[in-house]
């Protein structure tokens, strides 16, 4: 099966990468891209629709215009792959714009270029069929395996549930602690290491994913709201200390 990557920011790139080790990739990026893996042929939109599955590696906030510029181009039969870090709002956007001839598959790589630059054995990849015959989920489901990636089944609204405190917090943490201007230091704690490591991890990749995980992910409010009381209910016990400076 012919894969066509959609999109080749850092993610895309990475993610083409890592599949070209498996299958037959090629890709469409709308800006030039220099430094692509050599096996991975670049070409056109209107070939990229050709291909027996398309991967969509776009932000989230793009989903829709993306997808409605492909929705009537794509060869009956063909796979629609979404990698986003939020489920049930691409998923909704996919059975919405889609061609019931079209296959429609969710999936999100709990991983990118930071956290697998090491390799991705072992790393979860959440997989969600919302539309696939027996044959594509079939493949799928054994490239991701022959990858060793673990494969974790779930809703999209599980998903997102969860999403918004493995992921979600953990960008936002990110963010808070990189406006604090942490700096390397040594006397460094192994903690104090870790918190670096999240700003690296979370800050290296562009602000609209930031963004787009605390709007899109529906459960990401909830999350927001029960760090802030938790953060209000220390900051009160700290008061209550006698000598402690307000």
């Amino acid at each position: 099966m012919k894969l066509g990557v959609y999109g080749l920011g850092r993610f895309g790139a990475f993610w083409a990468s890592r599949l070209a080790d498996f299958t037959d990739v090629v890709a469409y990026s709308r800006t030039p891209k220099s430094g692509i893996d050599s096996r991975i042929e670049l070409v056109s939109e209107d070939k990229l629709v050709d291909c027996d599955a398309v991967v969509l590696c776009v932000a989230i906030s793009a989903m829709e215009d993306v997808v409605r510029r492909l929705a009537g181009r794509l060869k009956p039969g063909a796979l629609v792959m979404d990698t986003c870090s939020v489920k049930v709002y691409p998923v909704s956007v996919m059975k919405r714009l889609l061609p019931e001839s079209i296959q429609i598959l969710g999936t999100h790589p709990m991983f990118g270029p930071d956290s697998g630059r090491n390799g991705i054995t072992g790393l979860p990849l959440v997989y969600s069929p919302v539309r696939t015959d027996a044959s594509a989920d079939s493949f799928f489901r054994d490239l991701f395996n022959s990858m060793r990636l673990q494969l974790v089944e779930m809703s999209p609204d599980e998903h997102d549930k969860s999403a918004a405190y493995t992921q979600g917090i953990t960008h936002f943490l990110g963010r808070v602690l990189q406006d604090l201007h942490l700096e390397p230091s040594p006397m460094a704690t192994l903690g104090y290491s870790k918190l670096l490591e999240i700003i690296e991890q979370t800050c290296n990749d562009p602000e609209q994913l930031f963004l787009d995980l605390q709007r899109y992910n529906p459960h990401t409010h909830e999350m927001r709201e029960s760090l802030k009381s938790s953060l209000d209910r220390f900051m009160t016990k700290l008061k209550e200390v006698p000598g402690l400076p307000a």
